[in-house]
């Protein structure tokens, strides 16, 4: 992580301004550029929205792979589908673990949200950001899932690095093989540490991308 990066998601988590003025977003124009960084790493229609997503996907398929655990990025499987489009979206799985829980296949589905949404809410309750998002995936695809043998794995988490439920006992079973394998600490430690590095790089990486120059 680039010194620009370290300061930028240090202020992100500090809640510290980012941004001098809430100017309205280049891109969809519905919404400010916060001074605090949010709007930024979540509109959709700015360049590398995926860019998070897909970098916690790809260090958390890495993460698998030392583990010795067997996995299949973007795994194209033609029963994860959005019931509210009511058709098949033949939408490939994050990644697939196989043989994962009584010999079926896990389908494992990222998704990142933010911590604060619903702040301005009245009953706002820290870290149910996550537990929502987490059972909107499960709602979503758990039940096709089973009727075709697999099993589904929500892995949430939102961009000051908490993981829901599922995410954690996902990355502890994986920390038990690694552990399993290696009788150093170390070589255990290293699933939680680098997965959540990589949200937080993915986070920075996205708050430099929309810094004005004179930040820099």
């Amino acid at each position: 992580m680039s010194a620009v990066e370290h300061r930028a998601i240090l202020k992100y988590r500090l809640m510290v301004p980012l941004f001098p003025v809430d100017d309205p977003c280049p891109v969809c124009r519905k919404s400010c550029l916060d001074s605090f960084g949010e709007h930024a790493i979540h509109c959709k229609e700015l360049p590398g929205f995926k860019y998070r997503h897909d970098f916690v996907r790809d260090v958390l398929y890495d993460v698998l792979k030392r583990a010795g655990i067997s996995a299949k990025k973007e795994a194209p499987v033609n029963f994860l589908t959005d019931p509210l489009e009511g058709r098949s979206t033949l939408r490939p799985a994050d990644f697939l673990v196989f043989g994962w829980e009584g010999g079926k296949h896990a389908c494992v589905d990222l998704t990142g949200v933010s911590p604060l949404v619903g702040l301005r809410d009245h009953g706002f309750v820290a870290g149910q950001a996550i537990t929502k998002a987490e059972a909107t995936k499960v709602a979503k695809h758990e039940k096709a899932c089973i009727e075709n043998q697999h099993v589904f794995v929500p892995f949430a988490f939102d961009t000051f690095g908490a993981l829901a439920p599922d995410a954690v006992r996902l990355l502890k079973r994986v920390q038990q093989v690694v552990s399993s394998n290696t009788a150093h600490v170390k070589g255990q430690n290293f699933v939680f540490s680098r997965v959540g590095f990589a949200i937080q790089k993915g986070v920075a990486a996205q708050l430099v991308a929309r810094l004005p120059v004179i930040s820099l």
